[in-house]
């Protein structure tokens, strides 16, 4: 799966639970969404890494949660890009492929 349909097959997934709950996907809330999850990752990190409590769960449950973490982090990514109009893949050319040459 590339990047744009990615950003295809998960707008609808985050407009569904925006209007379930209640709130308007502004800018604001998409950069302030992708903030709540990384520091979502960096909780699971600390966690799986043995640097905070575990709170009880196993180190597969652990490990389950910082992939998890890393999704979501992936897809809050590609939702900000999606409303500002970044096309993430072509950034990704630019800016870090660039260095293959």
């Amino acid at each position: 799966m590339d990047l744009r349909e990615l950003s295809d097959e998960i707008e609808p997934i985050s407009a569904r639970y925006a209007n379930a709950i209640g709130v308007e996907r502004d800018d604001t809330w998409f950069l302030l969404k992708l903030q709540e999850e990384v520091g979502e990752l960096t909780q699971a990190f600390l966690m799986l890494t043995g640097r905070a409590r575990t709170k009880g769960r196993t180190e597969e449950e652990r490990d389950a949660d910082f992939r998890a973490e890393l999704a979501d982090v992936l897809c809050h990514v590609v939702l900000m890009a999606r409303n500002h109009g970044v096309d993430l893949e072509t950034e990704i050319e630019r800016k870090w492929l660039a260095w293959k040459r």
